[in-house]
């Protein structure tokens, strides 16, 4: 099937797929006349790379895992790939230290917009 095709199907814009394809997570076959053809089963990898970045994993690291998730209904399940554990744990880390440094910073803002006089304080909402 051709870019439009997929996108269609996926409901990924095709300047999205191109940038999948750049980052080595998709991989179709190049056609003399140079328009890409891509397989049935890409439509799966789309999908499986949509949940992957949902999960918060940078697409280097997704290239580095993709193989090693399957998708059972509508969940992806990990196959016993050397290396995956560390890897969700390492982004699971930083994710853990991005979110320690973003409740500090508003806990900082916080404090700034308590310590504001009444009368300039924005309406929460």
């Amino acid at each position: 099937m051709r870019i439009g095709a997929l996108a269609g199907r996926t409901g990924v814009s095709v300047r999205l797929l191109r940038y999948y394809e750049e980052q080595g997570l998709l991989r179709p076959v190049r056609l003399r006349n140079g328009y890409r053809e891509y397989a049935e089963s890409d439509v799966t990898t789309v999908s499986h790379i949509r949940a992957l970045l949902a999960a918060g994993l940078p697409t280097a690291v997704i290239a580095q895992v993709l193989h090693c998730v399957r998708g059972n209904g509508e969940r992806l399940v990990p196959d016993a790939c050397p290396g995956l554990t560390e890897h969700f744990e390492r982004e699971r880390a930083r994710m853990a230290d991005v979110v320690a440094r973003l409740t500090t910073a508003m806990g900082a803002l916080d404090q700034l917009l308590a310590s504001m006089p009444p009368d300039r304080r924005p309406a929460r909402g």
